[in-house]
């Protein structure tokens, strides 16, 4: 069957993630290496609704491989959550004649990609969140290199902490996922991590642990907290109450979104995007690239965001054991 597919967009929505250029980079080759048109939409979905559209070649991603953020841009879009703004939106596309989208973002930007979808605008999404907590998918574009951010300020943390016996309080993104958190934890040598899967009390999973590792001759220590738990400050504050040794908390905030990205995200977002442009030459729509089992695959929107996912209890068991 011949292939009706010519003009394709791109976007970026939802919070920048490092990765999300090379997802960019991928589409618009890929999409050029078939024979399409690729556009880029600026600004996310308020972009789409606006026309903020600009037609992309082979030069306009070059050299964006390394960067982080998204030179598309990102842009919450009240409008979008409109009907009239999603019909203003693919009024614009059918003006410009495009034949199918692709959304880089997370599960806010998939359902506004499952309404254009359902009004007739081929729509597929590929994840872009550091925070790693879309269902469907065992990892998300941004993740590792947010990993790595967060490793690098702790390890600095613990020099500063361990040179005034302090313990320090680090608070990671992750809004209400801990997977940041217990990695991170796992990978920094960190005492005590909070996140927000699992309740915790604070004299036994956070003020015990700290009393027991200076009882054992620890000089510092490090406790990670997902920011779903948040406090971080009350945290420090309580813990040197009860323990006497001075503590300080600090919140990481928005340095765990930029950075170059690490070879995974570069890797994993290239081979994303090209799988997105395949897809619509297929002719499919509705649908999220997703990794599971470790191969890359693609299920429907509305099947992906009723999909769960659940925190490792073998990691949290984990960070436990080598916390000692």
């Amino acid at each position: 069957m011949e292939n009706t597919i010519r003009k394709i967009g791109i976007l970026t929505s939802g919070g920048d993630a490092p990765g999300m250029n090379a997802a960019i980079r991928a589409v618009v080759r890929t999409g050029i290496y078939n024979g399409l048109e690729v556009y880029g939409v600026k600004k996310g979905y308020n972009g789409l609704i606006n026309g903020d559209i600009e037609r992309m070649d082979a030069r306009s991603v070059g050299e964006i491989l390394q960067k982080g953020g998204t030179i598309l841009q990102t842009a919450r879009c009240l409008e979008f959550k409109t009907e009239e703004g999603q019909n203003k939106a693919v009024e614009e596309a059918r003006k410009l004649g495009l034949d199918g989208l692709i959304v880089v973002g997370g599960d806010g930007s998939f359902r506004g990609a499952q309404a254009l979808s359902a009004k007739g605008l081929p729509t597929i999404a590929m994840p872009g969140t550091i925070d790693n907590d879309i269902n469907c998918t065992e990892y998300t574009i941004g993740y590792d290199t947010c990993l790595n951010t967060v490793i690098s300020a702790v390890d600095k943390l613990r020099d500063t902490s361990s040179s005034h016996s302090r313990c320090s309080v680090v608070e990671v993104m992750g809004r209400n996922a801990g997977y940041i958190a217990v990695e991170t934890a796992i990978a920094c040598g960190a005492e005590v991590v909070v996140v927000p899967e699992v309740e915790f009390d604070m004299e036994k999973d956070v003020i015990n642990p700290v009393k027991e590792g200076v009882n054992r001759g620890k000089k510092h220590c490090i406790v990670i907290v997902a920011e779903g738990i948040g406090g971080a400050t009350e945290m420090a504050k309580k813990i040197e109450e009860a323990t006497g040794m001075e503590s300080r908390a600090t919140i990481l905030g928005h340095i765990q979104r930029g950075g170059s990205p690490t070879v995974r995200d570069r890797v994993e977002a290239s081979r994303m995007g090209a799988k997105c442009v395949d897809l619509l030459l297929e002719g499919k729509k509705n649908r999220i690239v997703c990794i599971q089992n470790g191969v890359m695959t693609d299920v429907d929107i509305e099947e992906g965001l009723a999909m769960k996912k659940s925190l490792s209890k073998e990691m949290l068991e984990l960070a436990v054991k080598l916390s000692v």
